[in-house]
């Protein structure tokens, strides 16, 4: 993984080389943001469940995330996720996004996430790792006390049983109140 600070030095070597001194030879500053994050991602201690790719290597600001969990309603699916870091990170927290349409109370189905740690609860001491263990723990323990899908929540706070019937339903490519969900079971 290509690390900031090598990159930084390579380029002061490579304009030492070429003999320039370091008031003429134009720099490429490096943001707090980017150092931040390369920290972030350089510490981050996931579990085999949770993946993280980066489409463009060398962009650390947009990466995508698959989260597979093996226990729960949402066992053995396959959910994915844009994760969207600005320049203002770690004062702003991350953009997530869910690219699956499922059926869950704190992920709508546009999908966006109603995670607190995400928005009322964001601090800057708040590490990357949290936010996506944050993530993960939301596929294994859904909230229907802050939903966004407010109709799942109920259903999850009525009727666990039946829940769990639409969450089997709706991951295999069902319908849910005449509403067509993503088949996550498939890879």
């Amino acid at each position: 993984m290509l690390k900031l600070r090598q990159l930084k030095e390579k380029q002061k070597a490579q304009a030492a080389a070429e003999g320039h001194n370091n008031s003429s030879t134009p720099t490429t500053s490096i943001s707090a943001a980017q150092l931040r994050l390369q920290k972030d991602i350089t510490e981050l201690d996931l579990p085999h469940t949770i993946k993280v790719q980066f489409p463009d290597p060398s962009n650390f600001f947009t990466f995508n995330l698959t989260i597979t969990p093996q226990q729960g309603y949402y066992r053995s699916g396959h959910f994915h996720f844009k994760v969207d870091i600005n320049n203002n990170f770690p004062i702003d927290p991350p953009k997530i996004k869910c690219l699956n349409k499922i059926y869950h109370p704190n992920i709508d189905l546009e999908g966006n996430i109603c995670l607190n740690i995400l928005r009322e609860d964001w601090s800057p001491v708040l590490s990357l790792s949290q936010v996506l263990m944050g993530l993960n723990f939301l596929l294994l323990e859904p909230n229907a006390n802050d939903p966004l899908n407010k109709q799942a929540a109920n259903v999850l706070a009525k009727d666990p049983r039946q829940f769990e019937r639409n969450v089997y339903n709706s991951m295999r490519g069902g319908y849910i109140d005449s509403v067509y969900f993503d088949n996550v079971m498939k890879k």
